[in-house]
């Protein structure tokens, strides 16, 4: 009897050990580590690790396992996006520093809407193959969020700060108790104090945000000063082995971090095109390097009303937060005068007196200089400023980057085995490596061959469990609605059109047909676009009711004069907007 037990346990832990295995058979794998292709590969993932990868020919799989079938497609490693704000909502309210709208929406009522979706920011990023990301400046109650979604092994894995060390903090941000982003440091006894102050949080590391006011002939002199507290916070976090990442975006400042053991530089540098010497000091400190390039052009294009999302970003980000963005063009004290005003506070500084166009252009060469020069580079967005949305603008910071002069190799490690360098977790991660976690992304056409690929996903693993990307968002009425209102206002047909059944139907209230069929609503409405270029919604008012969504309207921009005042009533069916019917 106990030996018919022992053989039965010894079955069950076999066929339980078979059952935890996934096969992913006759796949290609991106070798980002060694830049290459790897083709007819089996991966083969123990429950959240990579436990096997050898040629199809010398795995067989057992009966019964989970197979993949991998012919066609390649599996890369799971992306990083190594520097986002999850205290921001890339939305227009998120920075009233930068433009202050709080009488339109108090920044109250922002942070809290930014808590509340803190979850759909990771999923949307899961979705779009990003299985981590680094933010670099949160508050202590964002290291409660984190801690909270860490339990959830299918979420992207989140590293963060707590609030920024800063030598200047806005006005706006301050006494909002454990919801402060920054904090301001007056000296290095008071560095080591805001250090000692984070621990109890367990920051994964600590951000400095190393902002000096002065004009170019002034600075090295003006960034010097500080350079007693910027040492002491990265001793004393060193001390307490948590690495420093420093937003440092002129050459002076960047050196004097680095030289005092900054790890990880959040930007790159736009006050000069840097020379050799300081190629070789971040290459020999090891420092990591994440350039942003398109959060600073995101702010321009916003603030000038000319930010255009394309339809990949119109369809994957937050609904909510990108048709924020369109809100200028309605909200009442949004004038000509006010926008010149916020521009130039947010950007025209006293230490600023190069125009946006150079400072581009410098940044960029800055790139290739550093990239060339063998300096580690980490694909990172600044996500969550405004304008430039979680999860959905990465791939327009690639683009960017190889636009720089990275080639998709090079693009593509920056995108993953780079990011994993900054907490020293590249033997563990981000690879398509054995006994490496099994974050992945399966996709469906080469990324090596465009960047464009990274959007064509079949599947993401993450912690070894596959899941589809259509299945990782609940789509809800209220999601289909504000993207179809997004792709309007952005005249952008592909996007407006998505959310519409096959066969949608158009009325008047109550019964009277006006259109039937995807089609013929796409015509009409292509025309409508290319007529109307000054076409824009405003939601007065929006009911939620099950299957229902009824939205006051009032669109400008239809007749010469005034405004058209309706209401539409959108009908849900099958995640799709199956009926519209507009009220006079």
């Amino acid at each position: 009897m106990k030996t018919y037990f022992y053989l039965l346990c010894i079955l069950c832990f076999l066929t339980s050990k078979i059952h935890a295995q996934t096969y992913i058979q006759n796949v290609t794998v991106v070798d980002v580590v060694n830049k290459k292709l790897v083709p007819n590969q089996t991966v083969v993932i123990t429950k959240n690790l990579i436990s096997e990868i050898k040629p199809i020919n010398k795995i067989k799989v057992p009966q019964g396992a989970n197979v993949i079938d991998g012919k066609g497609k390649f599996l890369m490693p799971g992306m990083t996006d190594a520097h986002v704000h999850f205290f921001q909502s890339g939305g227009l309210y998120t920075r009233p520093d930068a433009l202050d709208l709080r009488k339109q929406v108090s920044y109250e009522k922002e942070i809290d809407w930014v808590h509340h979706n803190m979850e759909d920011f990771l999923l949307r990023y899961l979705k779009n193959g990003i299985t981590s990301v680094i933010d670099a400046g949160a508050s202590y109650n964002f290291l409660g969020l984190r801690d909270s979604f860490s339990k959830n092994t299918t979420l992207p894995s989140v590293y963060m700060t707590g609030p920024l060390i800063t030598t200047y903090e806005p006005e706006v941000f301050k006494n909002l108790d454990k919801n402060e982003p920054f904090k301001l440091v007056a000296s290095a006894e008071e560095a080591k104090k805001m250090v000692l102050e984070q621990l109890p949080y367990k920051p994964d590391f600590i951000k400095i945000w190393y902002i000096v006011m002065a004009n170019p002939k002034e600075m090295e002199a003006a960034a010097k000063k500080y350079e007693p507290i910027i040492k002491t916070i990265i001793d004393e976090a060193h001390k307490n082995n948590l690495k420093v990442a420093v937003h440092a975006t002129e050459r002076i400042t960047a050196q004097i971090a680095v030289q005092n053991g900054a790890d990880f530089l959040v930007h790159d540098i736009e006050d000069e095109i840097v020379p050799d010497d300081f190629v070789k000091l971040l290459k020999s400190k090891k420092v990591v390097l994440s350039p942003t390039l398109t959060v600073m052009d995101n702010y321009y294009k916003t603030f000038a009303q000319k930010k255009n999302y394309s339809t990949y970003e119109l369809e994957n980000a937050n609904p909510q937060t990108i048709g924020s963005i369109y809100d200028l063009k309605h909200l009442s004290g949004s004038s000509d005068s006010i926008l010149v005003s916020a521009v130039k506070k947010r950007f025209n500084l006293p230490q600023i007196d190069i125009s946006a166009a150079k400072k581009d252009s410098i940044r960029m060469v800055n790139l290739k200089k550093l990239s060339d020069g063998g300096v580690t580079i980490a694909a990172g967005t600044d996500a969550g400023n405004i304008a430039t949305q979680h999860a959905s603008s990465f791939i327009m910071e690639l683009k960017a980057m190889k636009e720089s002069g990275m080639n998709n190799w090079q693009v593509l490690e920056s995108a993953t085995i780079s990011p994993a360098k900054i907490f020293n977790k590249e033997n563990v991660s981000g690879s398509i490596t054995k006994g490496k976690i099994a974050d992945m992304v399966l996709l469906n056409s080469d990324p090596t061959e465009s960047l464009d690929h990274l959007t064509q996903i079949e599947m993401v693993f993450k912690n070894g469990q596959s899941m589809l990307p259509s299945k990782i968002i609940k789509v809800t009425p209220e999601i289909l609605v504000q993207q179809q209102l997004n792709g309007y206002n952005a005249r952008n047909i592909d996007a407006f059109m998505d959310p519409y059944s096959e066969d949608v139907e158009l009325y008047v209230f109550p019964g009277k047909l006006i259109s039937k069929g995807k089609e013929a609503m796409k015509k009409s409405y292509s025309a409508m676009f290319e007529k109307m270029p000054d076409l824009h919604c405003e939601i007065k008012s929006r009911i939620i009711n099950g299957n229902f969504i009824v939205d006051k309207e009032s669109v400008s921009g239809m007749r010469k004069n005034g405004k058209v005042e309706a209401t539409a009533i959108y009908e849900i069916k099958d995640n799709k907007i199956s009926k519209v019917y507009f009220l006079p």
